[in-house]
Parts: C-alpha cells; sequence; structure tokens
C-alpha cells in the first residue's frame, strides 16, 4: 500500500511540474504566471479539485509518444470564489506549447458539460499556442467540440474567457463566442492569423502587438471587454466580475451585503446639469452616485466611448447600467455603439439581471461613413435587444432624449417598466434649432423671427412635461431623490414576470 501511495504522489508531482522547471522559469520570465499558479489566485484557497491530471494524447505521429506529459497541456477542473461554484480550466503554455489535442479538448468539453448539468459559469485562461499540428484534423476536431459546447452552453451559464498569452488561428473563436474576454497587457494577443501570414499574403507589416494586442482588442475591434496590467490583476477583477453575475440563467445574481443608505440624498446631481445645452457632462458621476458605495463595474471601457455599459449594486442587488455618455459625441448612437449596448443588454437580459438606462441622446449620428456602414441594422440591434428584454426595465432621461435615439433607450414604448425624467429632460423629434428651420423655413431670413420661434419651441417641447401628459414618464423626480427612486422602482419590480411569445428563436437583426 505504501509503494502505491508513493507513486500515487510521484504521479501527481510530475502532472503538477507541467513542462518541467526550465519552461516554468522561461514563463515566469515573461511576466506570466503558470496554469496552476493562476488558478491559485483565481480560486478560493484550497477549493479547486482537479480531474483528469493524469490524461495523455494519444498521438503516435513524429515521435510524439514519447512525449507525453500528465495533463496534456491544460488543467481542469471546479473550484469557488467568494464560496460559489465554478467550472474552470486553465491552459499550461510550459506544455508543447498549451497547444489544442484531441484529449486536451475532451478535458475543456468534460468540465463544461459538468457546468451545464450543475449550472455553474465556467472561466477558461487561455493560453495556447494554436491546434497541435501532430495530431493534424484530430486537433481540429476537438476545436470544433469545444465550440459546439459554448453554443449550447450560451445563455444557460456565464462564460468567461481570460486571454493571458497568444491566442490564434482556430483558437479564437470559442472565446469570441463567450459572454465576456479579457486580456492582460503585453502578455496576451488574438488573432486569425498571424504577423507573418499577414505579410506573405497582403505585404502589411505588422507587430502581435499592433494586430491583436490588448490594446487593438479593447479600443478599435471590440473583441475584449477589458485589459488589465498583469496576471494577478487580472484575475483578481474575474474574481470581482464573478461577484455580480448569477450561477445560471434560472437562478438570480447574488445580493451582496451593502452599507450605503437607499434613501441617501445627492444635492450634487441638482447641479449636474449644464445650463447651455450644448456643454458636456460626465455621465459616470451619476452612475456612481445611484450606485451602492459609487462601486461601477465598466465592460468594454475604452471602445464606442459615448455609451457606458457595466454592473453597479442597489440595495446588494446586481444591476446592469447602459448610459449615454455625453463628454464623447455628444452621447450620439452610433453604430459601435449600438453594438456595444445591444449586447450587453442581451447578456443581462439572458441572465435575469435588471437594466437602468441613463439617457442623453441627441439621435443617431450623422454621415455617409455611419450609413454606409449600416447604422440602420446595428442601431436595429439595440432597438430588438431592449424590446425583446423581459427583465425589469427602468430608464431615467436626464437631458436630451430626441428622434428614434429616444425610443431606442428603452423607453415606455419598448415595455419600459419604470420610466423616469429630470426637469432638465428634453423629449422630443428633435432640438429646437432643427425642428424651426424646418416647420418655418420661409422665415429663415429674419433672425428675430426664427429666434422668437425656437425660443417659442423650446418653451414648448424642450421639457419633460409633453410626455408625462402622455404617460410616457411616469414621473418627473428631483435628481437629488435619484438613487431613492431608483432602489424603490427596483425593489418594486422584484417579482416581475413577463414571457414572449413561443419561438425557437429570434432573428436578430445581425
Amino acid at each position: 500500500m505504501h509503494d502505491i501511495l508513493e507513486q500515487l504522489e510521484a504521479r501527481r508531482d510530475e502532472a503538477h511540474l507541467g513542462g518541467g522547471e526550465k519552461r516554468i522559469a522561461a514563463q515566469h520570465s515573461k511576466g506570466k504566471l503558470t496554469a496552476r499558479e493562476r488558478l491559485e489566485v483565481l480560486l478560493d484557497e484550497g477549493s479547486f479539485e482537479e480531474y483528469d491530471t493524469f490524461v495523455t494524447h494519444r498521438c503516435t505521429d513524429f515521435g510524439m509518444e514519447a512525449n507525453k506529459i500528465p495533463g496534456d497541456g491544460v488543467v481542469t477542473g471546479w473550484g469557488t470564489i467568494n464560496g460559489r461554484l465554478v467550472y474552470v480550466y486553465a491552459q499550461d503554455f510550459t506544455v508543447l506549447g498549451g497547444s489544442l489535442s484531441e484529449t486536451h479538448a475532451a478535458k475543456i468539453c468534460k468540465i463544461m458539460d459538468m457546468a451545464m448539468k450543475n449550472g455553474a459559469p465556467v472561466i477558461g485562461l487561455n493560453d495556447s499556442g494554436g491546434a497541435r499540428i501532430q495530431e493534424g484534423v484530430a486537433s481540429l476536431g476537438g476545436y470544433a467540440d469545444v465550440f459546439q459546447k459554448n453554443v449550447l452552453a450560451s445563455g444557460v451559464v456565464p462564460q468567461i474567457s481570460v486571454i493571458m498569452g497568444p491566442c490564434a488561428g482556430g483558437a479564437v473563436y470559442s472565446p469570441a463566442m463567450t459572454d465576456f474576454i479579457f486580456m492582460v497587457r503585453d502578455t496576451s494577443y488574438m488573432f486569425v492569423t498571424g504577423p507573418d501570414v499577414v505579410k506573405t499574403v497582403t505585404n502589411e507589416i505588422v507587430t502581435a502587438e499592433e494586430l491583436g494586442g490588448a490594446k487593438t482588442h479593447t479600443s478599435k475591434s471590440s473583441v475584449a471587454d477589458g485589459a488589465f496590467d498583469n496576471d494577478v490583476e487580472t484575475l483578481r477583477q474575474m474574481r470581482r466580475l464573478y461577484d455580480f453575475l448569477p450561477l445560471n440563467n434560472r437562478e438570480k445574481a447574488p445580493v451582496r451585503p451593502f452599507f450605503d443608505s437607499p434613501d441617501r440624498i445627492e444635492p450634487s446631481l441638482n447641479t449636474l446639469i449644464p445650463d447651455n445645452p450644448n456643454q458636456p457632462y460626465d455621465m459616470q458621476e451619476v452612475i456612481r452616485k445611484v450606485a451602492d458605495e459609487g462601486d461601477f463595474f465598466e465592460i468594454q471601457a475604452d471602445y464606442a466611448k459615448n455609451v457606458l455599459t457595466g454592473f453597479v449594486r442597489m440595495e446588494g442587488q446586481t444591476v446592469g447600467v447602459v448610459a449615454n455618455q455625453p463628454l464623447v459625441l455628444a452621447g450620439c448612437l452610433d453604430i459601435n455603439s449600438s453594438r456595444k449596448a445591444a449586447r450587453f443588454v442581451r447578456f443581462c437580459d439572458a441572465f435575469s439581471i435588471p437594466i437602468l438606462t441613463l439617457v442623453d441622446v441627441p439621435g443617431f449620428l450623422p454621415g455617409t461613413s455611419q450609413e454606409f456602414g449600416g447604422v440602420i441594422k446595428h442601431g436595429a440591434k439595440l432597438l430588438f435587444a431592449y424590446g425583446e428584454a423581459t427583465v425589469p426595465k427602468v430608464t431615467l432621461i436626464t437631458r436630451k432624449a430626441y428622434g428614434g435615439a429616444y425610443d431606442v433607450m428603452a423607453s415606455k414604448h419598448l415595455r419600459g417598466d419604470v420610466n423616469y425624467a429630470w426637469p432638465t429632460a428634453e423629449i422630443a423629434v428633435m432640438g429646437a434649432k432643427g425642428a424651426v428651420e424646418i416647420l418655418y423655413r420661409s422665415e429663415l431670413d429674419n433672425a428675430d423671427k426664427i429666434a422668437a420661434r425656437t425660443a417659442d419651441y423650446e418653451d414648448r417641447f424642450a421639457n419633460p412635461f409633453v410626455a408625462a401628459e402622455k404617460g410616457f414618464i411616469d414621473d418627473v423626480i428631483l435628481p437629488s431623490e435619484t438613487r431613492k427612486r431608483l432602489c424603490r422602482a427596483f425593489a418594486m419590480l422584484r417579482g416581475k414576470t413577463l414571457e414572449n411569445p413561443w419561438k425557437k428563436h429570434d432573428n436578430l437583426p445581425l
């Protein structure tokens, strides 16, 4: 018996060593943790239960039968984050570059099956050179198996991908189908074809960082939802994000203790809106002043900055926030912001997270680049997402809500449950100046008349009361009482039930 126990320990030590001390040192020299070290940071201490520790590949070509390492380049299992169940896999770059083999893929698929069966999220830590060339089509089949699991798990359990090294070729498509992707600055990258292939095919010279680094994917492509400076910070932020999310689509997000009075009055909000309607202000201030303890976990902070998305808590309950940002493009909606917000709204709806919408939108961004780029269809994505959502929806109009953009931003007409406005709100087809120039075109030569017409239009329509009289706005509230009114609205809506007509699935305007 003693010999068997010693053999078990020896085998475990071999598996835990991965590719060996030399390759572990190389990993550390790049500023990267090993797969197991990453799981230690991500999970509660002592909570990790590993599966398939001793699995090895089955390849016998190219001398691979003599190069078998237990675990086959990926560490899989489950653990807890702040006491809540989570399934995890971490690719081990020290073992054959973390390349994906048939058995490597099978380990990931097993974990994803368990996650769906037991109703808990999956977090994947990606650090891989891609498909294992020695296995040929078998490794490609393994990727396809993982992709299929991603599709089936979508909307059932939250899926988070953390890119912590290279992620190239077919490897990028699994993260792309998950709910959130986060990257590590300077040590991770994603692309379908690498710089060498790009140079050969298109004659473009580009670095891996320029082609698929964290800055590219967080600010230009929108592939990634955020980036952090190193492995430890990234994993600690994943723990923070995890606390906002439910375990699955049948459970509510966790309720956390809070130390911020729901009745808190914020007098500074009474003077937030500038007297000049063309002067911007920071919508982040509104978000942080209504959230519990001012805590806001922003999603895609560096992309399409004219709209803000992220998570807050109100009375300890998770709430998703979508807000126009007047500091960027005057808060106009455009192609990028519509896509960004639509995807976030659909995630919240899939996992029963209530949505708070803060509106200051002068309309959709005009221009040929927008029209040629399909702003109509992209704007319809956000419209569709809000109209489809059955979760509690509370909307607050702080200033401008013009034209079709008023409709799109969770208006009463898209089944908004509670729609508030500040006294500074302006709800109209368009701004006073543009409206007057259309209505009184014959008087354009008379500046005094146009000024009088503009003032008259502002008095009649540049306020929230016309909409309130029609019941499109439920109440005009004091800015200082915003947190109190929003907390009460979401508390009232906790028992909301609403179902859409039966369908196999919708046909979102992609």
